[in-house]
């Protein structure tokens, strides 16, 4: 059976334990509880109070006994005001004993000691390692603690100290308070560099296409049969790009073919009869006519047979996407189908959104960096502007800028799609920064 430990040893124990929740607390608000209530068992005071100072005021962390103090009770709101008083009486950062029968404090701070605090008031002071006063402790007493044990608790103030400044130190945020000089020479130096000039530049979508492009579309109405060209294949002058279904076509071919005999037939029994009968002559201009017009019907057909062929009227690669996307799609005279274009003449093609659009005239420089080469990006200038704006692919309304590219790298290919740089004139940087800002506010307001 273990002896019980004479009460010195367990008194030592107490404060060992003290010290020991005071380094284990994760933050300030943990200590100050600690504070307000782990001293209890030693000092049976009526209540604690840790507060911490700032400047020549007192500010209240933890109340022993409440997880959460109301603010605004009138017990607070005068002790809002006992704390710069006692802030005055605390000058050397020694423990101190204010009995309520031996201070004069003002009228109304002794009719709210009266209120709510008992005779006596213990203070300690607690101090960083160069002396600067972090907060104080208050504990509210009927009589002045033993004199032997002050100095015993000592250790556990130093404790409680160090603790406090180390939490304080991480918040602490070094300062700086510009006079007002200073922040006459910053605003001065913030307006010079929104004067200085700066060339106003834009992103935008491109893509690499060729500056001499002639679109194929269809000839006739009808529906394509076969694409007989590959995507970015080269062409020469005369090869089959792309077929046009002739069903149709034939048989209205070999309708008309029947038209055109049987108009034959009673022409030539008309003409035989005009020998004896006057009457028959009267219809043989009629019957030419309508012979004539199936003929011509027929030839019609016969040249619209000839032109579902589609040949190449120039040499190059033919642009267009996926051959599937063609086949068996019906299409109208006219519809574009695909371009054949020249790969030694490439160019940029931009679509510049309407919301990022700024003042470009033909001549302005423009630097394409290509996603499949973002090392070797492509220089060149604008050479036209579209008028009016339109929807891109993305839906996005944008201007069409088309640009050459200077040299005509090997890597220019042609479908290559990349983000232009567009330059535009010097403005100041105050514009350059507050373009879209006042466009927004000018669209808002109306002004």
């Amino acid at each position: 059976m273990t002896e019980r430990p004479p009460p010195a040893a367990q008194l030592l124990l107490s404060l060992n334990a003290l010290r020991d929740r005071a380094l284990a607390a994760p933050s300030l608000d943990a200590l100050a509880f600690s504070m307000a209530n782990d001293l209890y068992p030693l000092l049976q005071y009526r209540q604690a109070l840790v507060m911490a100072q700032h400047g020549d005021r007192l500010e209240l962390l933890c109340v022993s006994g409440l997880a959460r103090p109301s603010e605004d009770s009138p017990y607070l709101v005068w002790l809002r005001r006992a704390g710069r008083w006692l802030v005055t009486q605390l000058r050397d950062g020694k423990p101190r004993w204010l009995a309520r029968d031996a201070v004069d404090p003002p009228a109304d701070i002794a009719e709210g000691w009266a209120e709510w605090w008992p005779a006596g008031l213990w203070c300690i002071p607690l101090n960083d390692r160069d002396g600067k006063r972090l907060g104080v402790l208050l504990y509210l007493l009927d009589q002045p603690p033993s004199e032997q044990l002050q100095p015993m608790l000592q250790g556990v103030w130093q404790t409680w100290a160090h603790c406090w400044a180390a939490f304080d130190s991480r918040r602490r945020l070094p300062r700086w308070r510009p006079s007002r000089r200073h922040a006459l020479i910053v605003l001065v130096v913030l307006a010079a560099l929104m004067l200085l000039p700066v060339r106003q530049t834009v992103l935008a979508p491109a893509e690499v296409v060729s500056l001499n492009a002639q679109v194929i579309s269809s000839p006739i109405d009808g529906v394509i049969e076969r694409m007989q060209v590959r995507p970015n294949q080269a062409v020469e002058i005369g090869t089959p790009l792309f077929t046009l279904d002739e069903t149709t076509l034939r048989s209205r071919a070999e309708v008309l073919g029947k038209e055109v005999a049987v108009a034959d037939a009673e022409f030539m029994a008309a003409s035989q009869r005009a020998f004896d009968n006057p009457q028959s002559k009267n219809e043989l201009t009629l019957l030419n006519a309508h012979a004539r017009q199936r003929r011509a019907e027929l030839a019609a057909v016969e040249t619209q047979l000839k032109r579902t062929q589609v040949l190449s009227p120039r040499a190059g690669v033919a642009v267009f996407s996926d051959p599937n996307d063609w086949l068996g799609k019906p299409v109208v005279t006219g519809e574009r189908i695909l371009h054949v274009a020249d790969p030694t003449q490439p160019a940029m093609r931009v679509q510049l959104p309407v919301a990022d659009a700024i003042a470009l005239e033909p001549g302005a420089k423009v630097t394409l960096f290509l996603t499949a080469y973002p090392l070797d990006p492509l220089q060149g200038q604008i050479l036209e502007t579209s008028y009016q704006a339109k929807p891109s692919e993305e839906g996005v309304s944008s201007y069409r800028l088309l640009a050459s590219i200077e040299d005509a790298p090997a890597h220019a290919r042609l479908g290559l799609h990349g983000t232009a740089k567009l330059y535009g004139e010097r403005v100041i940087l105050g514009y350059y920064l507050l373009r879209r800002p006042l466009a927004a506010v000018r669209a808002w307001t109306g002004l």
